[in-house]
């Protein structure tokens, strides 16, 4: 089974997991360093969970999604005409304040991850700000079926050095917050320069 296939047969069970989840403590320095009336990216918008909540903080919010039920089901919570298209399709040029990368690059291939943030670079104005987590370890993975890629700090330093102009804002460690899982995460919060 591919990764797709995983969200497109399980997505209601993930919609349970993932929807209600508390995510303000990872919204705030996000948020915090755009302007009020920024354009933001949910890259991977899964549920669309974090895209409603911009959306509903007054933000404009562009949302993607390569799982075509996650789109349809992200898209009817919304009421966001999520895009079906995967993070290696992405092509726009200065365009968000903010690129909102949460849990979801975690399915890139390691060896496409260069690519794919030099995509969001582009996609950010300059001095835009991008959100990315990571599933803390330093090991690719599959587990039930879906592709991991773990990442610490010294990795996410590597890829971020390979970007022309970017200063890493703050980086730090959370437990996942679902109520049944214990794991870490890698949370990194970066900005591209004038």
């Amino acid at each position: 089974m591919k990764t797709i296939d995983y969200y497109n047969q399980y997505a209601d069970q993930f919609l349970q997991a993932t929807l209600y989840v508390d995510m303000e403590s990872l919204y705030q320095p996000f948020l915090a360093k755009l302007p009020d009336s920024a354009r933001i990216l949910d890259l991977g918008c899964g549920s669309g969970r974090d895209t409603l909540a911009f959306k509903n903080k007054g933000y404009q919010v562009d949302a993607t999604d390569y799982s075509e039920v996650l789109v349809e089901r992200a898209t009817q919570l919304t009421g966001v005409p999520v895009k079906q298209q995967s993070f290696y399709e992405l092509d726009m040029h200065d365009v968000y304040d903010g690129v909102w990368a949460c849990a979801s690059l975690l399915h890139c291939d390691r060896n496409r991850l260069p690519d794919v943030l030099k995509r969001i670079h582009s996609a950010l104005r300059c001095g835009g700000i991008c959100y990315m987590s990571f599933k803390y370890g330093t090991t690719d993975r599959e587990k039930d079926g879906r592709a991991f890629t773990d990442l610490d700090e010294h990795q996410a330093k590597l890829l971020l050095d390979q970007l022309d102009g970017v200063a890493v804002l703050k980086q730090w460690i959370t437990v996942d917050k679902r109520p049944d899982r214990k794991e870490e995460w890698l949370n990194v919060l970066w900005k591209k320069h004038a």
